[in-house]
């Protein structure tokens, strides 16, 4: 009887840990080691868990970011995501794009979608679906919070 039970038992319990969807990056953190004034390899700009998850959760609005990691540019660019991450977590979903690593299939097709080969690169996403912002170069963190402000209403 027993042998039966046990395994009934924890048969829905595992399923929901299958079940549950990842919620894109999170615990980003900035790679400390970054040199601003270069275009020096530092490593990934950016770390976190779920780092190679790519998916846009529906009805949830999303900040993609695509950089490589010998760009100065792109550094100072990771370095206001990490700070909206900060910001808008829990709200927004995160996707980073490490175009120096290895890329998941759902990194892939955004990749695909979205960067035109210029970097950093940063695509919006509101939760409907519709972009909201799709543009290379460095752009300040007053504009991105304004958008995604706007994403969260």
């Amino acid at each position: 009887m027993y042998k039966i039970l046990i395994p009934t038992l924890l048969l829905p319990l595992a399923f929901s840990f299958i079940q549950t969807p990842v919620n894109a990056a999170t615990n980003l953190k900035l790679n400390p080691n970054l040199d601003y004034s270069s275009d020096s390899n530092d490593g990934s700009l950016i770390t976190g868990d779920n780092i190679t998850d790519g998916t846009i959760q529906q009805g949830k609005s999303a900040y993609i970011i695509f950089y490589h990691h010998e760009c100065y540019d792109s550094k100072r660019q990771a370095k206001r995501t990490v700070e909206l991450y900060e910001k808008y977590e829990g709200n927004i979903g995160f996707i980073i794009v490490d175009l120096d690593s290895k890329i998941s299939d759902e990194q892939n097709e955004l990749r695909e979608r979205f960067y035109p080969n210029y970097i950093p690169h940063v695509t919006i996403i509101g939760a409907n679906g519709s972009v909201l912002y799709n543009r290379s170069g460095e752009i300040g963190n007053d504009l991105l919070s304004s958008i995604l402000d706007k994403a969260l209403m």
